[in-house]
């Protein structure tokens, strides 16, 4: 029995593809960075499921390998670990319903949602520099994400409603919402979408330190069934810090 590859292998194996020319390039840099995430999930004005969300932050950090094709213009290729998602604290549509309780129609509660979902990504971008010493940049190109993880860690105590402004509830004691539970299964695995930004950098040592901010558009509806979950997509200003160092003693 043959067996497929694991996501993870499809992942490295189109970070390797993405940098396969890179070591016969004038220069290649190797950098590691690490930052800040602040994701939201975004959807549409008429899908309850989506909305109300608002950012939540979480942490990324990964590789890259820059090819400096010409003096304004570089190719870069990244594998970084990133967290997305977002939260919501309120009256909010239940995805979850606890035993016992219909779930042929949508009913409501008062609680805390915190939506974690976390990727391994790999972008590959198109980069512009300027400057000489201080050298400011700016990159956009697309990237592939597999979910690592996927979490939602809720809170609170509520009667269930069964209409959003919480005028008909359908109990008379709250019930507790505290759970850590794992939704990774009614997610897609993989998630396609655009990266943009722009930074600087200043050399240091042997190296130089970049400073960056990039914005994440996620593509892909994240949800598996949406008639049940939804239809969203993903999202997230990230900043972050590296330093890179020219490989093979490059200049």
């Amino acid at each position: 029995m043959i067996r497929r590859p694991s996501r993870m292998l499809m992942v490295l194996a189109v970070f390797v593809l993405a940098t396969a020319g890179f070591a016969t390039a004038n220069e290649v840099t190797f950098g590691v960075h690490g930052g800040l995430s602040i994701p939201d999930i975004r959807g549409s004005s008429t899908d309850i499921f989506s909305q109300g969300f608002t950012s939540r932050q979480g942490p990324f950090f990964g590789i890259s390998l820059e090819t400096q094709v010409s003096p304004l213009f570089s190719l870069v290729a990244e594998i970084n670990y990133t967290s997305q998602g977002g939260k919501k604290n309120g009256m909010q549509v239940i995805t979850n319903v606890p035993p016992g309780f219909p779930t042929d129609i949508y009913l409501y509660a008062d609680f805390k949602n915190e939506t974690i979902l976390d990727y391994l990504e790999v972008p590959v971008l198109a980069r512009l520099n300027f400057g000489r010493r201080l050298r400011f940049f700016v990159n956009a190109g697309p990237y592939v994400g597999i979910l690592v993880r996927a979490r939602a860690v809720t809170s609170g105590s509520s009667l269930i409603y069964l209409d959003q402004a919480g005028t008909q509830p359908i109990i008379s004691s709250p019930v507790s919402f505290d759970a850590n539970t794992d939704v990774k299964d009614s997610l897609r695995s993989t998630n396609i979408g655009l990266y943009a930004g722009g930074g600087v950098k200043y050399p240091v040592g042997f190296g130089a330190f970049i400073l960056e901010a990039h914005f994440q558009l996620g593509l892909t509806t994240i949800q598996r069934d949406v008639a049940t979950s939804g239809k969203s997509q993903t999202g997230a200003v990230v900043i972050s810090l590296g330093y890179t160092v020219a490989l093979g003693g490059q200049k």
